[in-house]
Protein backbone atom coordinates (compact mmCIF):
# COMPACT_ATOMS: atom_id res chain seq x y z
CA UNK A 1 0.00 0.00 0.00
CA UNK A 2 1.45 3.45 -0.93
CA UNK A 3 1.85 6.44 1.16
CA UNK A 4 0.91 9.92 0.56
CA UNK A 5 4.34 12.10 0.95
CA UNK A 6 3.14 15.33 1.86
CA UNK A 7 5.44 17.93 -0.06
CA UNK A 8 6.18 21.17 0.77
CA UNK A 9 3.65 23.95 -0.51
CA UNK A 10 1.72 26.82 1.18
CA UNK A 11 -1.04 24.47 2.31
CA UNK A 12 1.92 22.36 4.76
CA UNK A 13 2.77 25.29 6.16
CA UNK A 14 0.89 24.22 9.29
CA UNK A 15 1.58 21.14 9.92
CA UNK A 16 5.43 21.72 10.01
CA UNK A 17 7.46 21.37 13.48
CA UNK A 18 7.29 24.40 15.60
CA UNK A 19 11.34 24.48 15.33
CA UNK A 20 10.65 25.19 12.06
CA UNK A 21 11.46 28.99 11.02
CA UNK A 22 8.69 29.46 8.67
CA UNK A 23 6.74 33.10 6.85
CA UNK A 24 5.04 34.97 8.82
CA UNK A 25 2.76 36.18 6.12
CA UNK A 26 0.48 34.41 3.71
CA UNK A 27 2.66 33.61 0.60
CA UNK A 28 -0.44 33.74 -1.48
CA UNK A 29 -1.24 37.31 -0.68
CA UNK A 30 2.28 38.60 -2.13
CA UNK A 31 2.54 40.89 -4.97
CA UNK A 32 5.36 41.17 -6.78
CA UNK A 33 7.78 44.26 -6.88
CA UNK A 34 11.47 42.81 -7.36
CA UNK A 35 12.71 41.29 -10.30
CA UNK A 36 15.27 38.69 -10.43
CA UNK A 37 17.46 36.98 -13.12
CA UNK A 38 19.12 33.96 -12.59
CA UNK A 39 17.08 32.34 -9.95
CA UNK A 40 20.07 29.91 -8.32
CA UNK A 41 20.78 28.70 -4.95
CA UNK A 42 23.10 31.86 -3.92
CA UNK A 43 19.78 34.07 -5.05
CA UNK A 44 17.85 31.05 -2.90
CA UNK A 45 19.68 31.72 0.23
CA UNK A 46 20.86 35.35 0.13
CA UNK A 47 18.48 37.67 -1.74
CA UNK A 48 15.10 35.84 -0.41
CA UNK A 49 16.10 35.35 2.66
CA UNK A 50 17.04 39.20 2.75
CA UNK A 51 13.21 40.30 1.22
CA UNK A 52 11.37 37.63 3.44
CA UNK A 53 13.08 39.63 6.16
CA UNK A 54 11.87 42.91 5.14
CA UNK A 55 8.18 41.72 4.26
CA UNK A 56 8.36 40.55 7.47
CA UNK A 57 9.52 44.05 9.41
CA UNK A 58 6.71 45.95 7.06
CA UNK A 59 3.46 43.99 8.16
CA UNK A 60 1.59 44.26 5.14
CA UNK A 61 3.01 46.75 3.02
CA UNK A 62 5.63 44.11 2.70
CA UNK A 63 3.53 42.20 1.11
CA UNK A 64 4.34 44.17 -1.96
CA UNK A 65 7.94 43.00 -2.42
CA UNK A 66 7.47 39.35 -3.68
CA UNK A 67 10.32 38.35 -6.15
CA UNK A 68 9.80 37.26 -9.60
CA UNK A 69 12.55 35.07 -10.06
CA UNK A 70 13.60 33.54 -13.64
CA UNK A 71 15.79 31.15 -14.10
CA UNK A 72 17.89 31.84 -17.54
CA UNK A 73 19.44 28.24 -18.36
CA UNK A 74 16.55 25.72 -17.78
CA UNK A 75 12.96 25.28 -16.72
CA UNK A 76 14.03 22.40 -14.12
CA UNK A 77 13.93 24.68 -11.15
CA UNK A 78 11.05 26.83 -12.14
CA UNK A 79 9.00 23.85 -12.41
CA UNK A 80 10.22 22.34 -8.92
CA UNK A 81 9.38 25.59 -7.41
CA UNK A 82 6.26 26.30 -8.86
CA UNK A 83 4.86 22.54 -7.78
CA UNK A 84 6.15 23.68 -3.87
CA UNK A 85 4.00 27.40 -4.80
CA UNK A 86 7.53 28.57 -4.65
CA UNK A 87 8.39 27.43 -1.31
CA UNK A 88 11.75 25.70 -0.18
CA UNK A 89 13.81 25.17 2.60
CA UNK A 90 16.99 27.32 3.23
CA UNK A 91 19.14 24.66 6.05
CA UNK A 92 21.76 26.92 7.78
CA UNK A 93 24.38 24.86 8.30
CA UNK A 94 26.00 25.26 11.73
CA UNK A 95 28.80 24.11 13.06
CA UNK A 96 26.97 21.91 15.52
CA UNK A 97 23.60 21.64 13.62
CA UNK A 98 21.83 22.52 10.52
CA UNK A 99 18.38 25.16 11.18
CA UNK A 100 15.34 24.93 9.13
CA UNK A 101 13.75 27.84 7.35
CA UNK A 102 10.82 27.76 4.71
CA UNK A 103 11.61 30.55 2.45
CA UNK A 104 8.13 32.09 0.98
CA UNK A 105 9.06 35.57 -0.66
CA UNK A 106 9.17 33.97 -4.20
CA UNK A 107 5.70 35.41 -5.78
CA UNK A 108 6.31 33.83 -9.35
CA UNK A 109 8.68 31.57 -10.85
CA UNK A 110 9.56 31.91 -14.55
CA UNK A 111 11.62 30.48 -17.24
CA UNK A 112 13.69 33.05 -19.26
CA UNK A 113 14.04 30.91 -22.38
CA UNK A 114 10.37 29.87 -22.36
CA UNK A 115 9.07 33.31 -23.71
CA UNK A 116 11.84 35.89 -23.26
CA UNK A 117 9.08 38.67 -24.13
CA UNK A 118 7.94 38.31 -20.59
CA UNK A 119 10.85 39.22 -18.91
CA UNK A 120 10.91 42.43 -21.15
CA UNK A 121 7.42 42.96 -20.26
CA UNK A 122 8.11 42.61 -16.21
CA UNK A 123 11.03 44.79 -16.01
CA UNK A 124 8.64 47.89 -17.62
CA UNK A 125 5.62 46.96 -15.16
CA UNK A 126 5.62 49.92 -12.89
CA UNK A 127 5.12 47.63 -10.17
CA UNK A 128 8.53 45.99 -10.32
CA UNK A 129 10.47 48.93 -8.77
CA UNK A 130 13.74 46.50 -8.51
CA UNK A 131 15.92 44.17 -10.98
CA UNK A 132 18.50 42.40 -9.35
CA UNK A 133 21.23 39.83 -10.87
CA UNK A 134 22.77 36.67 -10.28
CA UNK A 135 24.01 35.55 -13.23
CA UNK A 136 27.84 34.79 -12.37
CA UNK A 137 30.61 36.90 -13.90
CA UNK A 138 29.93 34.70 -17.06
CA UNK A 139 27.01 36.17 -17.96
CA UNK A 140 27.87 39.95 -18.49
CA UNK A 141 30.19 38.95 -21.31
CA UNK A 142 32.42 41.42 -20.26
CA UNK A 143 36.34 42.13 -21.83
CA UNK A 144 39.16 42.34 -19.02
CA UNK A 145 38.09 46.18 -19.48
CA UNK A 146 35.21 45.70 -17.91
CA UNK A 147 33.15 46.55 -21.09
CA UNK A 148 30.63 44.44 -23.42
CA UNK A 149 32.39 41.97 -25.45
CA UNK A 150 31.12 42.27 -28.96
CA UNK A 151 32.73 39.00 -30.40
CA UNK A 152 30.72 36.91 -27.34
CA UNK A 153 28.60 34.38 -29.72
CA UNK A 154 25.99 34.71 -26.82
CA UNK A 155 25.98 38.53 -27.64
CA UNK A 156 25.80 38.07 -31.27
CA UNK A 157 23.02 35.72 -31.31
CA UNK A 158 20.99 38.11 -28.96
CA UNK A 159 21.69 41.02 -31.21
CA UNK A 160 19.88 38.71 -34.22
CA UNK A 161 16.80 37.89 -32.37
CA UNK A 162 13.55 39.23 -31.86
CA UNK A 163 13.77 38.99 -28.35
CA UNK A 164 17.41 38.43 -26.50
CA UNK A 165 18.43 35.60 -24.14
CA UNK A 166 21.25 37.14 -22.21
CA UNK A 167 20.55 39.80 -19.12
CA UNK A 168 22.25 42.40 -21.04
CA UNK A 169 19.92 41.73 -23.84
CA UNK A 170 16.93 41.47 -22.07
CA UNK A 171 17.62 44.39 -19.60
CA UNK A 172 17.96 46.65 -22.20
CA UNK A 173 15.49 45.42 -24.77
CA UNK A 174 12.87 45.99 -20.89
CA UNK A 175 14.27 49.52 -20.32
CA UNK A 176 14.02 50.56 -23.71
CA UNK A 177 9.78 49.75 -23.21
CA UNK A 178 10.23 51.76 -20.32
CA UNK A 179 11.52 54.68 -21.96
CA UNK A 180 9.09 54.33 -24.96
CA UNK A 181 5.90 54.39 -22.15
CA UNK A 182 7.26 57.23 -20.04
CA UNK A 183 7.45 55.48 -17.37
CA UNK A 184 9.96 55.44 -14.26
CA UNK A 185 12.46 52.79 -14.63
CA UNK A 186 13.29 50.28 -11.83
CA UNK A 187 16.87 50.55 -10.04
CA UNK A 188 19.06 47.77 -11.57
CA UNK A 189 20.95 45.36 -8.61
CA UNK A 190 23.93 43.23 -9.47
CA UNK A 191 24.56 40.40 -7.03
CA UNK A 192 26.80 39.19 -8.60
CA UNK A 193 31.01 38.93 -7.30
CA UNK A 194 32.07 41.09 -10.12
CA UNK A 195 34.77 44.19 -9.09
CA UNK A 196 32.14 47.37 -8.85
CA UNK A 197 29.58 45.41 -10.42
CA UNK A 198 27.06 48.15 -10.61
CA UNK A 199 29.22 50.07 -12.20
CA UNK A 200 30.60 47.51 -14.79
CA UNK A 201 26.35 46.48 -15.21
CA UNK A 202 25.54 50.25 -16.32
CA UNK A 203 28.45 50.33 -18.74
CA UNK A 204 27.48 46.63 -20.07
CA UNK A 205 24.24 47.54 -20.61
CA UNK A 206 24.81 50.94 -22.09
CA UNK A 207 27.24 48.83 -24.63
CA UNK A 208 25.01 46.61 -25.77
CA UNK A 209 22.27 49.19 -26.58
CA UNK A 210 25.00 51.01 -28.89
CA UNK A 211 25.08 47.34 -30.30
CA UNK A 212 21.59 47.82 -31.33
CA UNK A 213 22.78 50.96 -33.24
CA UNK A 214 20.64 53.49 -30.90
CA UNK A 215 22.70 55.27 -29.10
CA UNK A 216 20.05 57.42 -27.59
CA UNK A 217 18.96 54.75 -25.88
CA UNK A 218 22.31 54.30 -24.52
CA UNK A 219 22.52 57.87 -23.10
CA UNK A 220 19.04 57.75 -21.75
CA UNK A 221 20.24 54.85 -19.60
CA UNK A 222 23.31 56.39 -18.42
CA UNK A 223 21.23 59.40 -17.28
CA UNK A 224 18.09 57.91 -15.95
CA UNK A 225 18.62 54.27 -14.82
CA UNK A 226 20.55 53.26 -11.27
CA UNK A 227 23.13 50.79 -11.12
CA UNK A 228 24.03 50.41 -7.36
CA UNK A 229 27.58 48.69 -6.62
CA UNK A 230 27.05 45.72 -4.25
CA UNK A 231 28.68 43.23 -2.38
CA UNK A 232 27.13 40.19 -1.37
CA UNK A 233 28.86 37.11 0.99
CA UNK A 234 27.69 33.89 1.87
CA UNK A 235 28.92 30.37 1.18
CA UNK A 236 26.24 28.22 -0.82
CA UNK A 237 27.60 24.72 -0.98
CA UNK A 238 25.80 23.29 -4.37
CA UNK A 239 22.92 21.20 -3.67
CA UNK A 240 23.72 17.06 -2.59
CA UNK A 241 21.12 14.60 -2.04
CA UNK A 242 21.56 14.86 1.65
CA UNK A 243 20.30 18.33 1.60
CA UNK A 244 16.79 16.13 0.85
CA UNK A 245 17.19 13.97 3.75
CA UNK A 246 18.42 16.53 5.77
CA UNK A 247 15.26 18.75 4.81
CA UNK A 248 12.65 15.55 5.20
CA UNK A 249 13.77 15.02 8.94
CA UNK A 250 13.61 18.75 9.80
CA UNK A 251 10.43 19.44 8.41
CA UNK A 252 8.94 16.39 10.25
CA UNK A 253 8.79 14.51 7.46
CA UNK A 254 7.65 16.90 4.65
CA UNK A 255 9.80 16.46 1.33
CA UNK A 256 11.19 19.60 -0.33
CA UNK A 257 12.99 18.29 -3.75
CA UNK A 258 14.64 21.90 -4.02
CA UNK A 259 16.37 22.67 -0.16
CA UNK A 260 19.16 25.45 -0.41
CA UNK A 261 22.13 25.25 1.90
CA UNK A 262 24.14 27.71 3.44
CA UNK A 263 26.45 28.71 6.07
CA UNK A 264 25.39 31.27 9.02
CA UNK A 265 26.98 33.91 7.99
CA UNK A 266 25.79 36.72 5.85
CA UNK A 267 26.32 39.92 4.62
CA UNK A 268 25.03 41.89 1.90
CA UNK A 269 26.53 45.99 0.82
CA UNK A 270 24.27 47.83 -0.86
CA UNK A 271 25.57 51.54 -2.18
CA UNK A 272 23.06 53.35 -1.16
CA UNK A 273 20.02 54.44 -3.66
CA UNK A 274 16.81 56.72 -3.57
CA UNK A 275 13.82 55.21 -4.33
CA UNK A 276 11.49 52.33 -3.41
CA UNK A 277 12.88 49.32 -1.99
CA UNK A 278 12.16 46.47 0.37
CA UNK A 279 13.73 46.91 4.40
CA UNK A 280 16.25 44.92 3.38
CA UNK A 281 18.25 45.91 6.77
CA UNK A 282 15.97 43.80 8.60
CA UNK A 283 17.68 40.96 7.80
CA UNK A 284 21.53 40.99 10.01
CA UNK A 285 24.32 41.81 7.93
CA UNK A 286 22.66 44.00 5.55
CA UNK A 287 23.94 47.51 5.07
CA UNK A 288 23.34 50.69 3.22
CA UNK A 289 26.64 53.04 2.71
CA UNK A 290 28.07 55.43 0.73
CA UNK A 291 30.79 53.52 -0.46
CA UNK A 292 30.90 49.44 -1.33
CA UNK A 293 34.71 49.62 -2.38
CA UNK A 294 36.24 49.29 0.98
CA UNK A 295 33.95 46.13 1.37
CA UNK A 296 34.58 44.80 -1.85
CA UNK A 297 38.16 44.73 -1.74
CA UNK A 298 38.23 43.36 1.99
CA UNK A 299 35.56 40.29 0.79
CA UNK A 300 37.68 39.82 -2.87
CA UNK A 301 41.20 39.77 -1.42
CA UNK A 302 40.82 38.28 2.15
CA UNK A 303 38.48 36.16 1.44
CA UNK A 304 38.66 34.97 -2.31
CA UNK A 305 42.18 35.37 -2.38
CA UNK A 306 42.71 33.29 0.58
CA UNK A 307 40.03 30.33 -0.54
CA UNK A 308 42.21 30.06 -2.98
CA UNK A 309 45.57 29.21 -1.05
CA UNK A 310 43.34 27.08 0.53
CA UNK A 311 41.91 25.53 -3.17
CA UNK A 312 45.60 25.24 -4.52
CA UNK A 313 47.67 23.97 -1.59
CA UNK A 314 45.23 22.10 -0.22
CA UNK A 315 44.26 20.14 -3.60
CA UNK A 316 47.82 19.31 -3.59
CA UNK A 317 47.49 18.04 0.11
CA UNK A 318 45.26 15.73 -0.61
CA UNK A 319 42.82 18.15 1.72
CA UNK A 320 39.59 18.07 -0.77
CA UNK A 321 37.30 20.60 1.15
CA UNK A 322 37.77 24.05 2.54
CA UNK A 323 37.11 23.17 6.24
CA UNK A 324 39.81 20.31 5.60
CA UNK A 325 42.57 22.76 4.30
CA UNK A 326 41.86 25.13 6.65
CA UNK A 327 41.60 23.25 9.74
CA UNK A 328 44.75 21.48 8.81
CA UNK A 329 47.73 22.76 11.35
CA UNK A 330 50.25 23.93 8.66
CA UNK A 331 47.85 24.75 5.58
CA UNK A 332 45.33 26.85 8.24
CA UNK A 333 48.25 28.91 9.92
CA UNK A 334 49.53 29.73 6.41
CA UNK A 335 46.18 30.90 5.52
CA UNK A 336 45.76 32.94 8.84
CA UNK A 337 48.65 34.35 8.08
CA UNK A 338 48.23 35.46 4.49
CA UNK A 339 44.98 36.78 4.98
CA UNK A 340 46.06 39.28 7.99
CA UNK A 341 49.45 40.33 6.61
CA UNK A 342 49.05 39.90 2.86
CA UNK A 343 46.34 39.73 1.56
CA UNK A 344 44.81 42.98 3.56
CA UNK A 345 47.35 45.08 1.51
CA UNK A 346 45.15 48.71 0.47
CA UNK A 347 42.12 47.59 2.78
CA UNK A 348 41.20 50.67 4.07
CA UNK A 349 39.88 49.06 7.77
CA UNK A 350 41.15 49.51 11.56
CA UNK A 351 43.37 47.42 12.33
CA UNK A 352 40.96 45.67 15.33
CA UNK A 353 38.06 45.38 12.31
CA UNK A 354 40.51 43.48 10.17
CA UNK A 355 41.80 41.63 12.99
CA UNK A 356 37.71 40.86 13.56
CA UNK A 357 37.00 40.18 9.94
CA UNK A 358 40.01 37.97 9.36
CA UNK A 359 39.02 35.60 12.67
CA UNK A 360 35.41 35.62 11.26
CA UNK A 361 36.67 34.21 8.09
CA UNK A 362 38.82 31.71 9.37
CA UNK A 363 35.69 30.82 11.73
CA UNK A 364 33.60 30.60 8.46
CA UNK A 365 36.09 28.22 6.62
CA UNK A 366 36.89 25.70 9.57
CA UNK A 367 32.78 24.97 9.61
CA UNK A 368 32.68 21.70 9.21
CA UNK A 369 28.75 21.86 8.38
CA UNK A 370 29.80 23.50 4.76
CA UNK A 371 31.26 21.15 2.42
CA UNK A 372 33.05 23.72 0.30
CA UNK A 373 35.10 21.95 -2.25
CA UNK A 374 38.59 23.19 -3.17
CA UNK A 375 38.08 21.88 -7.04
CA UNK A 376 35.35 24.31 -7.25
CA UNK A 377 37.05 26.53 -5.74
CA UNK A 378 39.67 26.22 -7.52
CA UNK A 379 37.95 26.78 -11.07
CA UNK A 380 38.99 29.61 -13.29
CA UNK A 381 41.97 30.97 -11.66
CA UNK A 382 43.60 32.87 -14.41
CA UNK A 383 40.45 35.11 -14.45
CA UNK A 384 40.54 35.69 -10.56
CA UNK A 385 44.45 35.88 -9.77
CA UNK A 386 44.84 39.63 -11.10
CA UNK A 387 42.45 41.31 -8.57
CA UNK A 388 42.49 38.55 -5.77
CA UNK A 389 46.11 37.99 -5.44
CA UNK A 390 48.02 39.96 -7.25
CA UNK A 391 47.12 43.57 -6.57
CA UNK A 392 47.77 43.07 -3.33
CA UNK A 393 50.97 40.97 -3.85
CA UNK A 394 52.10 44.05 -6.00
CA UNK A 395 51.48 46.38 -3.11
CA UNK A 396 53.74 44.48 -0.57
CA UNK A 397 56.35 44.55 -2.76
CA UNK A 398 56.27 48.01 -3.29
CA UNK A 399 56.24 48.52 0.52
CA UNK A 400 59.12 45.98 0.87
CA UNK A 401 56.47 43.57 2.81
CA UNK A 402 57.11 39.88 2.67
CA UNK A 403 54.83 37.52 0.15
CA UNK A 404 55.37 33.84 0.95
CA UNK A 405 51.71 33.27 0.98
CA UNK A 406 51.34 34.70 -2.35
CA UNK A 407 54.35 32.76 -3.95
CA UNK A 408 53.04 29.75 -1.99
CA UNK A 409 49.61 30.04 -3.82
CA UNK A 410 51.11 30.67 -7.63
CA UNK A 411 53.49 28.03 -7.27
CA UNK A 412 50.58 25.67 -5.87
CA UNK A 413 48.05 26.85 -8.86
CA UNK A 414 50.91 26.26 -11.51
CA UNK A 415 51.45 22.95 -10.10
CA UNK A 416 47.99 22.18 -10.61
CA UNK A 417 48.10 22.59 -14.68
CA UNK A 418 51.74 20.68 -14.54
CA UNK A 419 50.04 17.54 -12.83
CA UNK A 420 47.08 17.24 -14.72
CA UNK A 421 49.62 18.31 -17.96
CA UNK A 422 50.79 14.58 -16.65
CA UNK A 423 47.77 12.90 -15.84
CA UNK A 424 48.32 13.42 -12.01
CA UNK A 425 46.08 15.26 -10.73
CA UNK A 426 42.65 13.48 -8.99
CA UNK A 427 40.95 16.84 -8.56
CA UNK A 428 39.22 18.39 -11.58
CA UNK A 429 40.52 21.10 -13.69
CA UNK A 430 38.57 24.20 -14.77
CA UNK A 431 39.95 26.87 -16.31
CA UNK A 432 39.36 29.31 -19.65
CA UNK A 433 43.22 29.57 -20.55
CA UNK A 434 44.04 25.57 -19.11
CA UNK A 435 44.90 24.75 -22.42
CA UNK A 436 47.15 27.09 -22.99
CA UNK A 437 48.71 26.65 -19.98
CA UNK A 438 49.09 22.81 -19.61
CA UNK A 439 50.74 23.43 -22.62
CA UNK A 440 53.74 25.66 -20.73
CA UNK A 441 53.97 23.32 -18.09
CA UNK A 442 54.09 20.34 -21.04
CA UNK A 443 57.04 22.72 -22.80
CA UNK A 444 59.33 23.47 -19.90
CA UNK A 445 58.30 19.87 -18.03
CA UNK A 446 61.66 19.85 -16.27
CA UNK A 447 62.25 23.23 -15.79
CA UNK A 448 60.51 25.09 -12.86
CA UNK A 449 62.36 28.30 -13.96
CA UNK A 450 60.63 28.40 -17.25
CA UNK A 451 57.30 27.25 -16.15
CA UNK A 452 57.29 30.33 -13.46
CA UNK A 453 58.69 33.22 -15.98
CA UNK A 454 56.17 31.99 -18.86
CA UNK A 455 53.09 32.01 -16.83
CA UNK A 456 54.13 35.39 -14.66
CA UNK A 457 54.76 36.69 -18.70
CA UNK A 458 50.70 36.05 -18.97
CA UNK A 459 50.04 39.87 -18.36
CA UNK A 460 46.18 39.12 -19.57
CA UNK A 461 46.61 37.18 -16.54
CA UNK A 462 49.11 38.80 -13.94
CA UNK A 463 49.34 42.25 -15.21
CA UNK A 464 52.49 44.01 -16.06
CA UNK A 465 55.37 42.79 -14.52
CA UNK A 466 56.14 42.64 -10.95
CA UNK A 467 58.08 44.60 -8.82
CA UNK A 468 61.68 42.41 -8.12
CA UNK A 469 60.00 40.47 -11.10
CA UNK A 470 63.18 38.44 -11.56
CA UNK A 471 63.30 37.73 -7.99
CA UNK A 472 59.41 36.72 -7.80
CA UNK A 473 59.79 34.39 -10.71
CA UNK A 474 63.30 32.62 -9.01
CA UNK A 475 60.74 32.15 -5.48
CA UNK A 476 58.10 30.80 -7.42
CA UNK A 477 60.65 28.21 -9.41
CA UNK A 478 62.05 27.47 -5.92
CA UNK A 479 58.71 26.79 -4.34
CA UNK A 480 57.64 24.63 -7.36
CA UNK A 481 60.68 22.53 -7.03
CA UNK A 482 60.06 22.05 -3.63
CA UNK A 483 56.44 20.69 -4.13
CA UNK A 484 57.29 18.48 -6.75
CA UNK A 485 60.63 16.73 -5.52
CA UNK A 486 59.15 16.54 -1.70
CA UNK A 487 56.14 15.96 -0.02
CA UNK A 488 53.49 18.82 0.33
CA UNK A 489 52.79 18.59 3.70
CA UNK A 490 56.17 18.58 4.57
CA UNK A 491 56.93 21.72 2.42
CA UNK A 492 53.08 23.39 4.04
CA UNK A 493 54.74 22.17 7.66
CA UNK A 494 58.17 24.37 6.25
CA UNK A 495 56.33 26.99 5.37
CA UNK A 496 54.15 27.59 8.12
CA UNK A 497 57.29 28.17 10.97
CA UNK A 498 57.75 31.62 8.61
CA UNK A 499 54.10 32.75 9.37
CA UNK A 500 54.49 32.77 13.04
Amino acid sequence: MEVDVLRLSRSALSSLPAAVYRPRFDPALLKSGILHLGCGSFHRAHQVAATQAAIHHAGDDGLRWGIVSATMRRPTLTDQLRQQDNCYTLLTREPDGTVASVMAAISEAVFAGADPGVLIGRIADPLIRIVTLTVTASGYHITAEGRLDPESDAIREDLSRPFPHTAPGILVAGLDLVRQRGGVPPVVLSCDNVAENGDTLRQVVMDYAALRGDDALSAWIGAHVVFPNTMVDRITPPFQEADVEDARRLLGGVDDAIPVSAEPWFQWIIQAFDGERPFWEAHPGTRFVRDVGVFERAKLQMLNGTHMILAYAGGLADLPTVAEAATDPALGAIATHFMRHEQSAGVALSDEDLDSYAAGLMTRFCNPGIAHDVERIGRNGSAKMAARVIAPMRENLEAGRPVTGAVLLIACWIRWFALHEQEALEIGLTDPRADVLRQICADARDDHRAQAEAFLAMEEVFGPPLPDHDGQVAAIADMLRRLTDGDVRAVLREVAKTCS
